[in-house]
């Protein structure tokens, strides 16, 4: 038996990229290359790494190229959630995908780049999980853990590993990684169409049942242009 609590991760991948323009006005933001390949590869990459057999990866801006890519990938086998005709946001993304998901799955931004610590990112979630008590179950970082971040932080986390919100006018302890193992539970009367997950968050906040994993490699962040050399130089040493 696998010691990950799903086979099967859904990469958040239909968004505009605007923070990463110019390079983006050609291309998808999880195209754009660092250290040599493109940011998806990177999460896609990690998946196989830790076992995880199946990726769905939903497209939405220049969606062709997109899905040309990640569907050429035997390891994981990735299918595609079309989102050409709306964008959905990161919570409807996962209402649309959600037939193709079992429970519970992984979800990921496509443009994550990290390096894992003893374990990878996936067990280290799996390990922790427990669906009787957690909705969702979020990677989180402290800030010296967190490459090229410099805002304010995310979320506080109380000493059994409950997640609440930064509070106005503070400093949160832990910033989100963009992964998170989720259940269908949190998904449970959500809206049609666009919306964010954080308001299926601040439900899951609301009953005591979001949590978090102090995440023990580095984490870096990636969201604009000026961010991918001091990535590439971080992640070959040079």
């Amino acid at each position: 038996m696998s010691v990950l609590a799903s086979d099967t991760a859904m990469i958040l991948a239909a968004g505009l990229g605007k923070r990463m323009r110019p390079l983006t006005a050609s291309q998808p933001k999880p195209m754009v290359r660092v250290a040599g390949k493109p940011l998806i590869d990177h999460a896609l990459d990690r998946l196989a790494e830790a076992g995880v057999a199946r990726a769905v990866v939903n497209v939405h801006y220049l969606a062709d190229a997109l899905e040309a890519h990640v569907l050429a990938r035997k390891v994981p086998q990735v299918s595609v959630s079309d989102e050409r005709a709306q964008l959905l946001e990161t919570g409807g993304g996962m209402m649309k995908a959600l037939p193709q998901l079992p429970d519970p799955f992984f979800a990921l931004n496509a443009d994550n780049i990290w390096l894992d610590g003893p374990k990878s990112a996936f067990y280290d979630l799996s390990r922790r999980w427990k669906p009787d008590e957690m909705d969702a179950l979020l990677l989180v970082v402290p800030h010296a853990r967190a490459m090229n971040f410099n805002g304010p932080g995310d979320f506080h986390m109380d000493p059994l590993g409950r997640l609440s919100r930064r509070r106005a006018g503070r400093i949160a302890p832990f910033i989100y990684t963009g992964i998170q193992l989720v259940s269908h539970r949190l998904l449970r009367d959500a809206p049609e169409g666009p919306f964010g997950t954080m308001l299926l968050w601040e439900r899951a906040i609301a009953e005591g049942r979001l949590y978090g994993i102090s995440f023990t490699g580095l984490w870096f962040e990636v969201g604009t242009p000026q961010m991918i050399r001091p990535t590439e130089e971080a992640l070959t040493g040079g």
